[in-house]
Formats: C-alpha cells, structure tokens, sequence
C-alpha cells in the first residue's frame, strides 16, 4: 500500500515522534542520544529550523518544531534520521533499519495545546519512571528552557 502524502504548510508547530527499529533500545547510551543531538542542532544551523522542545530517549524521540517553510521540517529529519542511523550502524558493524518507519508529524494549536505539548515532551521520562524530575534527563529541552544559553548581544 503506498505511504500517504504529507502535507506542510508553513508556520504551523509540529509534534514530531519517531521510534526506533522494533522498539528496540538503540538510543540507551548517552553518547547515541547526545549524537543525535548534535544532528538535530546541525539541521537547525542548516535549515533554519526552529526547535521549542525536544527529548531524547532510549528508543524514540519528541522533537517540538515550527514549520518556517522551504521544507525545513523534512529536510531536517532526513539529516538527523539518516546520520545518526548511519553512525550508529557503522560504530555497532550492524546492518538494517535503524528507524521503525518515517517519522510522525503531528499539527499542534497554540496557547493550551502547545503548552500541554512541552509538558508532555518534557515529562516523558519522569512518566516512565526513569527520573524524577524532567531535570535528570540530560538529553532534553528543559534545561534550555530554564537556563537559555547566553548569546552575544551586539
């Protein structure tokens, strides 16, 4: 059956999920999650993404992510997606999928939607019973929240 097509329309913020080859935990190392990371900043840097929240886990991902246009979104995770499979699979002499299908796509809302989604991308891990506090996970957007990084201000 063939795939559905996808359909972007800029400025719109997206839930977007993807999950690793049969569930399984390809991402439980720090150094693989922290890999994808670097990815996922390298396509900002690339393709002007703009990136409100994210969390690596062991064996899937939830990026939050606006849509600016110029394909950005997909563009983006065909770099992240295909690098840090490819990387991985290289590192681990393994053949085959990393990823268990395309990523997913979902369109959010503004204001209570959108927040809800922060939470719920920021609280994955506290849910799962791994941390306590979203500030436990090293591989997420939290930390950027509560303290952004200092830019230089001309």
């Amino acid at each position: 059956m063939p795939r559905a097509n996808r359909h972007y329309v800029p400025g719109y913020t997206r839930h977007i999920t993807h999950r690793c080859h049969q569930k399984e935990f390809l991402l439980k190392f720090e150094k693989d999650r922290e890999r994808y990371l670097w990815w996922l900043f390298e396509a900002k840097k690339r393709f002007d993404l703009c990136i409100l929240n994210y969390t690596v886990t062991s064996n899937h991902v939830h990026i939050l992510v606006v849509d600016a246009g110029d394909r950005a979104i997909p563009r983006s995770m065909q770099l992240i997606a295909g690098r840090s499979g490819q990387e991985y699979n290289a590192r681990k002499n393994r053949k085959g999928a990393f990823w268990e299908d395309r990523y997913h796509a979902a369109a959010v809302q503004t204001s209570a939607h959108l927040m809800r989604c922060m939470l719920y991308i920021d609280f994955n891990m506290v849910r799962a019973g791994i941390v306590r506090h979203p500030s436990l996970w090293p591989c997420c957007g939290y930390h950027e929240i509560v303290d952004p990084p200092r830019r230089d201000m001309p």
